[in-house]
């Protein structure tokens, strides 16, 4: 995919904000001193007013941001998935969660394609953690156009939304003129009848991939987006698993509590069928370059078409 444009999701989470502001005169981004790897610096520079840096209290930010809820605004809190969703979690909850305030979370720096920052940086567990507080809804957008559509998508929804972006570039698959997001619903990017792969994030674009390699071998694979985990689009992932009957998931995330978990949820209690899940098995991450931890966690296209040949046989 040398040949492809990428960006990395925090850029369009970013853009999508300053692009909104004018729309949104309610909009209010609040930062825990990241503002320049979150991307929410382009917010600041354009609507200073409405920008407010916390420093490093991911804890107090939330209650800033409760607050502002309560009087109309729409606030976006920002920081790396690791401070926001974990140091950060009862406060979500309690805070935000509990009430329904109408607060987002924009989580960057996301998953091991943090890279060099390591284990300590590696957020693999905050989907599992955002799809447990009642009310939440968790997006995990697959490139950068899809990010810039579901921050607005975001603020046109009532409630608190949980958005995870990374650091790393990342394909754009979606720059296309009949893209549509919407919240709740998945994306069928190939037909297919042999096997469903259901994937999110960074993982989509390696999904379709392994397609790729899996219809050199004869094999028809249905390779669906799966850009919001929770509400998941149960509906579209059963109606895939009858006519497929194996489904795949890749998610750059711990397999426990994710999108896998997720899936298996709704197939166990509405379709049961083989699942084979694809994602960080139970393990920290480790400093080293993105790209080649991908390839050591087997979420790059060869990865994914090795587990699930191994899985289809």
């Amino acid at each position: 995919m040398a040949d492809v444009k990428k960006i990395a999701t925090r850029e369009g989470y970013g853009n999508a904000l300053v692009a909104c502001g004018a729309k949104y005169p309610n909009l209010v981004v609040l930062d825990a001193d990241l503002a320049g790897a979150t991307k929410t610096g382009v917010f600041q520079k354009a609507y200073p007013d409405r920008h407010i840096d916390c420093g490093i209290a991911e804890c107090n930010m939330t209650g800033i941001a409760a607050g502002l809820a309560t009087c109309g605004k729409i606030p976006f809190i920002s920081s790396f998935a690791m401070f926001v969703s974990e140091r950060n979690f009862e406060q979500i909850r309690n805070s935000i969660g509990y009430p329904h305030l109408n607060v987002k979370i924009g989580a960057s720096h996301a998953g091991i394609t943090v890279g060099e920052d390591g284990a300590t940086h590696q957020c693999n567990e905050d989907v599992a953690l955002m799809r447990t507080i009642p009310g939440m809804t968790v997006i995990v957008p697959a490139d950068e156009v899809e990010a810039r559509a579901a921050v607005e998508a975001a603020i046109d929804h009532d409630g608190p939304v949980y958005l995870r972006f990374g650091r790393a570039a990342v394909p754009v698959i979606n720059d296309n003129p009949d893209y549509r997001f919407e919240i709740g619903k998945g994306i069928v990017l190939k037909e297919g009848k042999d096997v469903t792969i259901a994937a999110s994030g960074i993982c989509v674009a390696e999904a379709l991939e392994a397609a790729k390699k899996l219809k050199a071998d004869g094999v028809d694979a249905e390779v669906i987006n799966i850009h919001t985990i929770k509400p998941l689009d149960e509906e579209l992932i059963v109606a895939s698993a009858k006519k497929t009957g194996r489904v795949v998931t890749v998610e750059e995330h711990s397999v426990i509590g994710g999108l896998g978990s997720a899936v298996c949820d709704v197939l166990c209690a509405k379709n049961p069928a083989p699942v084979c899940k694809i994602g960080i098995d139970d393990t920290f991450g480790e400093s080293g370059p993105a790209a080649e931890l991908v390839v050591k966690y087997g979420l790059d296209g060869e990865g994914i078409y090795q587990k699930t040949k191994e899985f289809l046989a």
